[in-house]
């Protein structure tokens, strides 16, 4: 630990601000214990098969928020999915339109009581209201999308024959049977209910493991979506160490969706692989905004504050390299770092602040020593670069980066905080070529006034996801298209025909009529053949596919 963290460990019980430090939004009215009583404890608790205890704690303070919570053991995990896959057999065999419908249900109930679950997102993850706000859009998106989408999605799709109207055809979905599913700590309603509502209506059950740091948010919205009719034996909870609990739902799955780093996600690849089963990873990512030549300075500048702070850049999609046109470098960093040292930090369950907490001691370790040896190694900070002890033990401002260059880390390393760094370029084609020169491809973004040469560079960029005059949520709200990574960003897609296909398995039904497919009325094999062999030609003519 350098000297800089020492200090601002040592100064985690003051109150005093810098002098030229950002502002702090007005505390709310509420706090942690107003909030995640025992009592609430001891009913979520009830959706977890675990035979221990543990506790989480809440970013804000560092203190314990939830001191009663179930903790699972590898044989708890067996028993979760024994009791999963019990329960899907009855959910699969219900009509699609009776799955949808609980979705549709738990959208509304999701709108009615979002103060509720706004509170615990806040208290488990550090962020702003505002940022919270972010992961019930996105749930409510995916849950209305599969609810209206799903039949026909799912539907039995007629299939050309071999022999045109003698081969009759049939595509179905099945559904692959129990899903696990990890689930990380920094959007844990988004990347919990989100990812699981196309495998609920797909028919499958689900065995979630989310981080127990932020169980709550998961164990909330478990108990909304059965008050919305899902029955309680099709989703399941397993809560403990990653190490631990993980492998055996890796064990026990019939297919894994997992959403966190790129180190996890190449074991559980290797893991699932060697059963057999299929997976879908979201990854790291070190993703790249690009501000052109004829960009709108200002609107840029608005859109990289929140390209690279929201959620205080603990997103994976969120923006850690900032490459900016030498001919308006100057006028987009000026207004940049005034919006950046602007920004009111804060942890209030109300609205008001603009940035919030870090999630724990690791990630501000993470961040601080990026910045640092950056700067020892000749970057300039434009704005932040210092903790805010004075606030909550891991917060940290929201940090502008000038001068990087490698070998600091800070130029390739995931930061996963609130630090950007900024690259001038002059050639539209090198922005490019540095843009892509990663191993990972999760999101970009791309500012200009001319549309169609913003969609143009987009198409060159190697990611998954490219958003044109807006930071990330334009690509990933747009539920209907898919969303995911390339290289080491990840495996597999959500949203879109994608995200839900890839929770069932194809299975084709041919039903040959009149005619078989070998020799009959007496045909000899090379009659046969011929025959086939016109039909064949006739086919193509006929230019059927």
């Amino acid at each position: 630990m350098t000297e800089t963290q020492d200090s601002a460990r040592a100064q985690s019980g003051t109150t005093t601000a810098p002098a030229d430090g950002n502002p702090v939004a007005a505390p709310g009215p509420r706090t942690a214990a107003d909030v995640v009583t025992p009592e609430l404890v001891a009913r979520l608790g009830k959706g977890v098969v675990g035979s221990g205890r543990t506790v989480n704690h809440t970013p804000f303070t560092g203190e314990v928020l939830a001191a009663e919570l179930p903790e699972s053991t590898p044989e708890d995990v067996a028993t979760a999915f024994q009791r999963a896959r019990e329960a899907q057999r009855t959910w699969a065999a219900l009509p699609v339109r009776r799955r949808a419908a609980v979705l549709l249900r738990f959208h509304d109930l999701l709108l009615e009581r979002q103060s509720e679950i706004l509170d615990l997102i806040q208290l488990e993850t550090g962020k702003t209201r505002l940022h919270a706000h972010e992961e019930i859009q996105g749930v409510v998106l995916a849950a209305r999308h599969y609810g209206r989408k799903a039949h026909g999605y799912l539907r039995p799709k007629a299939r050309v024959g071999v022999v045109p109207t003698l081969t009759k055809v049939t595509e179905l979905r099945q559904p692959r049977g129990v899903v696990g599913q990890i689930v990380p700590w920094n959007y844990p309603l988004e990347l919990s209910v989100g990812d699981a509502v196309p495998a609920f209506v797909a028919g499958n059950a689900v065995v979630m493991k989310p981080d127990t740091e932020t169980s709550l948010t998961a164990l909330w919205a478990r108990e909304l979506m059965l008050e919305a009719g899902m029955p309680a034996g099709v989703w399941q909870v397993v809560l403990g160490e990653g190490p631990v609990v993980g492998p055996a739902v890796i064990e026990h799955a019939d297919y894994v969706s997992f959403t966190g780093s790129t180190r996890t996600g190449r074991g559980v690849a290797q893991a699932a692989a060697a059963r057999l089963v299929g997976c879908s990873l979201e990854l790291g990512g070190k993703n790249a905004m690009l501000v052109l030549r004829d960009a709108d300075v200002e609107r840029a500048a608005e859109g990289a504050v929140r390209a690279c702070f929201a959620s205080a850049g603990q997103l994976c999609i969120s923006i850690e390299r900032l490459y900016v046109h030498e001919s308006v470098a100057d006028a987009f960093l000026e207004r940049f770092a005034a919006r950046t040292k602007a920004m009111r930090l804060g942890k209030a369950l109300a609205y008001g602040a603009e940035m919030g907490s870090l999630v724990s001691d690791r990630q501000l370790d993470t961040v601080t020593r990026h910045v640092e040896e950056a700067v020892a190694k000749g970057a300039t900070v434009v704005a932040g670069g210092r903790a805010r002890p004075d606030i909550g033990p891991y917060f940290y401002e929201p940090t502008i980066l000038d001068g990087v260059e490698p070998p600091m880390a800070v130029c390739t390393e995931e930061t996963f905080g609130p630090v950007v760094s900024v690259y001038r370029f002059t050639d539209e084609d090198d922005a490019v070529e540095r843009a892509n020169a990663t191993p990972y491809g999760l999101n970009a973004s791309v500012w200009t006034k001319d549309g169609g040469r913003g969609r143009a560079v987009a198409a060159r960029l190697r990611a998954g996801t490219v958003n044109v005059n807006e930071a990330y949520g334009a690509a990933y709200g747009s539920v209907n298209a898919p969303m995911g990574g390339m290289g080491d960003s990840g495996l597999g897609r959500r949203h879109g025909s994608e995200g839900i296909l890839k929770y069932t398995e194809a299975q084709t039904v041919a039903h040959q009529r009149l005619l078989p497919l070998g020799p009959s009325f007496g045909m000899t094999d090379e009659k046969y053949a011929a025959f086939m062999t016109r039909s064949l030609r006739a086919m193509k003519a006929l230019r059927l596919r």
